[in-house]
């Protein structure tokens, strides 16, 4: 059922829609997780490969995040306005634009794949792997970034619950899915898989994510839901809209493929120091993920209440919303990352048992949970910009932390304090990620207390 964001307690519709939105991103985080704890069961090298794959996928991840993060703004403002039809009319063009665009990056990205991969390392188990996972999640591009239209459909017009079934339903599929397809005799069970390996993890994904979408579209093609599909919506191309669905978020593209960026270049460094860092890189990121799944509840679902309240002109009620989300985001990731940080061995040890994959991945859980609590307040209050549609302090700080900081950063600690005898080693790769995130925190406040955000309107 949808829920009208501009009425009622300011708190009690946050948790609304965050809480189900946050079960429904744990339920994706799982996928990963679940995913890389089979492939660490194969080998730390095929944790590698797969590491690498995600680092590539995520500059692919861009042109979702813009045609997304435009629609956001789109569909919650044209809800508060109480105009169905074209909210309507902006989830169809969401999807049907999203589908054109990923069957142009999924050519391009399965071309060139493995060279990309290759630009990182030359272990041809690595490399292997990568491909393996790689090229079928490539395939099925155009499903996955339809799916995420659907999510967003439901959510921003008030439904995440809709939402958080599909996902967790999905996730349940992908680890039954997962060891049956990977393993030749199932881990813990005993019973026959098909024993396709790191394809076998790839394959299950996908076919989750077929699942998702399949339902998805199911909701929003009923005509029992809020938002209301037709096939003629769904064949054609609307010039204005998907105009506004390339311009409106392209500064929060913008800042992904910045972040996505650097991230290749700073995975590059950590090659440096072997393949056991990779692993641990890839372990780190996607545990990152699981802790983050708080914010991204708090940031999806407090971006539709403030533009719904935009749209409906209530700004105070969107400026509340902003403060409890960043509130909620910081305490609850402080709590959680300070469990990791008191006990990061057993957390690596679910992932692998490569003792030299774990040696270099406690001091990289602690120094880079301390970076993530200092960026929570940060990512959960740029749910203003979100539900606004005003997404460059997102760029810009982006620009500051990741080039500003980051890499300049990792480039006198790997190459010019060596030459007067300062040895920071790995260390020097995981503090930078606490430098930039510092960096993007003050820049993000600074945008948010000038207040820009409250008078855009898409």
């Amino acid at each position: 059922m949808s829920r009208d964001l501009t009425k009622g307690s300011i708190v009690g519709n946050l948790l609304a829609m965050s809480v189900p939105t946050m079960l429904g991103t744990l339920g994706q985080t799982l996928y990963d997780i679940v995913d890389l704890i089979w492939i660490g069961r194969i080998s730390s090298k095929a944790v590698a490969g797969v590491t690498l794959f995600a680092s590539i996928f995520w500059l692919i991840e861009v042109l979702n995040e813009v045609i997304g993060t435009s629609s956001v703004a789109l569909i919650t403002q044209s809800a508060g306005a109480g105009d169905e039809e074209k909210m309507s009319r902006v989830v169809e063009q969401t999807i049907v634009f999203k589908a054109l665009v990923a069957v142009i990056a999924a050519i391009l990205l399965f071309v060139g794949l493995e060279p990309l991969l290759r630009f990182f390392t030359q272990d041809p188990e690595v490399v292997a792997a990568g491909l393996a996972y790689g090229r079928v999640r490539t395939f099925f591009l155009p499903i996955f970034f339809m799916t995420y239209s659907c999510f967003t459909a439901l959510r921003c017009s008030g439904d995440p619950q809709s939402q958080m079934w599909i996902m967790l339903g999905s996730s349940l599929l992908n680890a039954i899915l997962a060891p049956l397809f990977m393993f030749e005799a199932i881990p813990f069970i005993g019973g026959r898989g098909l024993g396709l390996g790191v394809l076998g993890a790839g394959l299950a994904t996908v076919a989750c994510i077929c699942f998702s979408f399949a339902v998805g579209m199911s909701f929003l093609t009923r005509g029992k839901h809020r938002v209301k599909l037709t096939l003629r919506g769904l064949t054609r191309l609307d010039r204005e809209i998907d105009r506004k669905l390339c311009t409106i978020g392209l500064p929060s593209g913008g800042e992904m493929l910045a972040r996505q960026l650097a991230g290749l270049i700073t995975t590059k460094f950590v090659a440096i120091y072997g393949t056991a860092a990779i692993a641990a890189l890839g372990i780190g990121n996607r545990l990152g993920g699981l802790v983050f799944m708080p914010l991204a509840g708090l940031m999806q679902g407090g971006g539709t209440i403030v533009g719904q309240n935009l749209g409906a002109e209530n700004v105070e009620r969107a400026e509340r919303t902003s403060k409890a989300a960043s509130l909620f985001g910081g305490l609850s990731i402080t709590i959680l990352m300070g469990l990791g940080i008191a006990f990061p061995e057993p957390l690596l040890r679910l992932f692998v048992g490569s003792p030299e994959t774990i040696a270099v991945g406690i001091p990289m859980i602690r120094i880079m949970g301390s970076s993530f609590i200092v960026a929570s307040y940060a990512i959960a209050i740029s749910c203003a910009f979100s539900g606004s549609g005003y997404n460059m302090p997102l760029l810009i700080s982006s620009l500051a932390g990741r080039w500003g900081a980051q890499l300049p950063f990792l480039l006198v600690a790997t190459f010019l304090l060596p030459l007067i005898g300062l040895q920071f080693g790995i260390i020097g790769v995981w503090s930078s990620f606490l430098l930039s995130d510092l960096a993007e925190t003050t820049i993000i406040f600074i945008y948010y207390r000038r207040g820009d955000w409250k008078r855009v309107r898409v």
